[in-house]
């Protein structure tokens, strides 16, 4: 009975042996990576917005003022074969239009007529200067005074002295009474009648 209990004896020391050396031998290392960090240093994404077109409607035509005045809102109109009348001193006048008759009286005045026809010039005063495109009668009453014309003269009557007179065209007749006046016709003078001394006609 003994000598059986030996070997089951030497057998159930043996396993537990072998049990411990397997349960004593090192294990393998497991090793755990931490999860990887979140980049920071990475630019966030950047949302960019689709193009957007805008449809603009054509501006409205801008109307254009016209340049050219219906009138010289400035000037004294004869309209066309009207009279008119100027008086004053030390002023410049303009006159347009086509004027059956242009009175003008006062000193020192200056009638700038240059775009007006006129038909009968009655000048009182005296320093009275006139220029005018056409004038087909000149009627003065002063001294020191300067008509002047752009085309023809038909008749002179002057009252007065140191006037001067001048047309580009032909003077075809003169009446002077007074001193030192002058009369210069680029066509030439017609008929002369001179009662003074000291007048110039050519």
């Amino acid at each position: 009975m003994m000598n059986r209990r030996v070997p089951l004896l030497l057998g159930a020391i043996v396993l537990v042996a072998v049990l411990s050396a397997c349960g004593l031998g090192p294990r393998p290392v497991e090793t755990r990576l931490p999860p990887a960090a979140t980049r920071t240093s990475e630019s966030p994404a950047v949302t960019v917005p689709s193009p957007t077109v805008v449809t603009i409607s054509p501006a409205p035509p801008v109307s254009v003022p016209d340049s050219t005045p219906s009138a010289d809102a400035g000037a004294v109109s004869c309209g066309d074969g009207g009279s008119q009348s100027v008086a004053g001193g030390e002023q410049t006048v303009r006159v347009v239009g086509t004027c059956a008759e242009l009175s003008v009286s006062g000193s020192a005045l200056t009638v700038q007529a240059g775009a007006a026809s006129i038909g009968t010039l009655r000048v009182a005063g005296d320093r009275v200067t006139v220029v005018a495109a056409a004038i087909d009668s000149v009627v003065v009453q002063g001294n020191d005074g300067a008509i002047s014309s752009g085309g023809t003269i038909g008749s002179v009557d002057l009252s007065g002295d140191r006037t001067k007179i001048t047309a580009r065209g032909v003077v075809s007749s003169v009446v002077i009474r007074g001193q030192d006046n002058v009369i210069e016709a680029g066509g030439g003078v017609g008929h002369t009648t001179v009662e003074g001394r000291g007048n110039q006609i050519g």
